[in-house]
């Protein structure tokens, strides 16, 4: 069989064939005098066990170590990984929907306010955290936590929540927000060394919930992608305050 054959026969690409060459997972046959790859019988067997296997949705690696153990022995432990792993997709897809329920419901009741989908536990928290629509950076904080409220895994996400909420349930919390975003907003155009950037450096700290771990890093070494692009879109000033604060917060001097 020529390679066309054997993919049409096993239901994969020719490409795929030569991927699987290329990264090992298929030894390549004996090439005829006129330079083509003559393939046989079981090449063919290899190859649908490769596609049956990927099917499962192992990957390559995953692949090679099932085919390296003749015996087979590897192939349950590497199944039952990957069930374990689909079974929390599904419990992940099955709270997403739960989560998408209870903003349909609400849907029901009225138009769904601008910045939907929320979930209702950080809806509520927003409700008490209300701050007015005079506060440019208090909307883009809403955006950004509503953004980590839908992407986060389960338990990152309940630790959001967790801190969102326990700043929203301090007494004077709304009036402290006001006051922090107030004078982060005076900071739009001014320039990082502006003796107003400690001050609300001091004050966002203060608003921070206390690091249960004790062990928090400084954040001005801005290590983590998320916390680059969110910086990268302040005004310099207010990105200095923010660095400041997170490092008064992580050192425990807030």
């Amino acid at each position: 069989m020529r390679i066309g054959e054997i993919a049409a026969l096993v239901g994969v690409t020719p490409r795929a064939v030569r991927h699987y060459h290329h990264v090992g997972l298929l030894p390549e046959p004996a090439r005829r005098a006129n330079g083509y790859r003559e393939y046989g019988v079981r090449d063919a067997v290899a190859l649908a066990r490769i596609r049956r296997l990927t099917e499962l949705g192992l990957g390559l690696d995953e692949v090679r170590d099932v085919i390296a153990d003749d015996a087979g022995r590897e192939l349950a432990e590497v199944l039952g990984e990957l069930d374990a792993d689909l079974a929390g997709q599904e419990a992940g897809i099955r709270a997403r929907r739960a989560r998408l329920a209870g903003i349909l419901a609400r849907a029901d009741q009225g138009p769904l306010p601008a910045d939907a989908p929320l979930s209702p536990e950080l809806a509520d928290v927003f409700g008490r955290l209300e701050t007015g629509p005079e506060s440019p950076l208090a909307v883009r904080d809403r955006e950004l936590v509503a953004l980590l409220d839908t992407v986060a895994e389960p338990g990152e996400r309940e630790r959001l929540l967790g801190a969102v909420r326990a700043v929203a349930e301090e007494p004077g919390a709304v009036e402290r927000a006001r006051e922090v975003y107030a004078l982060l907003d005076a900071l739009a155009d001014a320039d990082p060394a502006d003796p107003r950037v400690p001050e609300a450096a001091r004050a966002l700290a203060a608003c921070l919930p206390p690091d249960p771990t004790g062990t928090a890093a400084p954040a001005d070494s801005d290590g983590h992608p998320f916390l680059r692009a969110f910086l990268a879109d302040l005004a310099p000033a207010q990105a200095a305050a923010v660095r400041q604060a997170m490092r008064l917060w992580a050192e425990g001097t807030a």
